[in-house]
């Protein structure tokens, strides 16, 4: 057999073995890893390797910016903005059919880019305005729907750290250029819900005659400031004024005078359980991003990704069936696996291949990333989807009817974002980051 081929089969079979037996998945991946070179090199070479593989994974500038992100998007959590960005939402959503849904979608979208994590968002905000919508008479389920549905939307809005593991994995990929790439797919996914909701509340006659005041509509100044924090951060990283890790810094000085300051929702007790939550989330995403290099090192040595390559282009030479079939392979990956180890571990073995048939690496990335969101709203592993499920205060059985018009329109989305690389491209092109 290939070496590559043998490799592969060892990391594909003792990797699924210890994820079922419930091993760490970053854990699952240095075990299968190292025993996968093991058939060429022996075992003192290969456990100094990867350990090296390891610390020279995570010496990467940019890396600085995820633990920053992190901390900036807990503090903003902590401190009450989800309220603020719901009603600074309801002015735009006003009387349409269906408002609150509306609202509750446009609030997932800001919240999500804030806080940079489509649980956070599903959570807070199926908390707060899933009970409004009981009381006027939506169907809880369709409420937690549209909640789940759009929670994921954040995750392509940036900032976003799998934004950023990304530039990583793919061998220093534009930070900036992710960032700019990700907002037109994130609003066409936002606003393909919101279709399916605007023609179910015409069916079901989710109408609203109110008409808020001019002392209601001064409720949006409160949320300005919050809203201010993307403004700074992305205007800065994308002006030149500072790199996407200064910028992360940025966030966490601004979130920290909102939040202290401004709004004086947090306490300065707090502050240390905060960052303890933080770091927490740190250690994780950085030692899998460091155990991933091990399998990247595999990989390369043995010609894996050469290997299913040459399978891939021999299926079919035609651009558009292999977009298809990744995106069917992403799909899948995505419901029993994480977005930020699926990106490690993907990336190295899909990105030669789009690239063999002239796709951008952007494009590629947003691609990639926008098939792992959908992930974290599928069974079994779907994180939003549990977390939407138990603030929505249903089960998930009853919710995948209503969920289904969504994936609907949300693949259709995709299949635009994976074919029309001007719906990536066209916003970093224009601020010159793709020629």
């Amino acid at each position: 057999m290939n070496i590559a081929w043998l490799s592969g089969l060892i990391i594909l079979v003792i990797l699924v073995i210890m994820l079922i037996a419930g091993a760490p998945i970053a854990i699952s991946l240095a075990v299968s890893s190292i025993c996968a070179i093991l058939p060429v090199l022996s075992t003192e070479p290969a456990l100094v390797t990867g350990a090296q593989r390891i610390f020279s994974g995570i010496s990467v500038f940019n890396l600085i910016a995820i633990p920053f992100f992190i901390l900036a998007g807990n503090i903003m959590n902590k401190g009450g903005i989800a309220i603020k960005l719901i009603n600074f939402a309801k002015i735009f959503t006003g009387r349409i059919p269906g408002s609150l849904a509306h609202t509750n979608v446009v609030a997932n979208m800001l919240f999500g880019a804030i806080s940079g994590s489509g649980t956070a968002a599903a959570s807070a905000m199926g908390a707060i305005i899933g009970p409004v919508e009981e009381e006027e008479g939506y169907d809880k389920n369709f409420s937690a729907a549209v909640n789940i549905a759009t929670a994921p939307t954040g995750l392509l809005i940036p900032p976003s750290n799998v934004m950023i593991t990304f530039a990583m994995v793919s061998g220093g990929t534009s930070i900036a250029a992710l960032f700019m790439a990700g907002y037109i797919p994130g609003i066409l996914w936002g606003l393909a819900c919101m279709v399916v909701i605007y023609i179910y509340a015409k069916k079901r006659g989710y109408t609203s005659s109110k008409r808020y005041a001019l002392k209601e509509k001064t409720k949006i100044l409160e949320a300005l400031p919050c809203l201010l924090m993307i403004i700074i951060v992305i205007g800065g990283i994308i002006g030149g004024i500072f790199t996407a890790t200064e910028g992360a810094v940025v966030a966490v000085v601004y979130s920290l005078i909102l939040s202290l300051v401004f709004y004086k929702s947090i306490k300065v007790s707090e502050l240390p359980k905060l960052l303890m939550d933080s770091a927490e989330m740190t250690g994780i995403i950085i030692f899998l991003i460091g155990v991933s290099s091990i399998m990247s090192w595999v990989m390369a040595f043995t010609g894996i990704p050469a290997a299913i390559s040459g399978v891939m282009l021999g299926i079919s030479s035609n651009k558009y069936v292999i977009l298809l079939i990744i995106n069917v392979i992403l799909l899948i990956v995505g419901t029993f696996m994480d977005m930020t180890p699926a990106c490690l571990i993907f990336t190295p073995i899909f990105l030669p291949i789009c690239q063999a048939v002239g796709m951008n690496t952007i494009h590629f990335g947003i691609m990639m990333i926008f098939n792992l969101c959908i992930g974290t709203i599928t069974p079994p592993v779907g994180t939003t989807l549990f977390v939407g499920v138990k603030v929505g205060k249903t089960k998930i059985e009853d919710v995948i009817k209503p969920l289904l018009y969504y994936f609907a329109a949300i693949f259709i989305v995709l299949l635009l974002v994976t074919y029309i690389p001007a719906i990536s491209l066209w916003l970093p092109g224009l601020l010159g980051y793709v020629k």
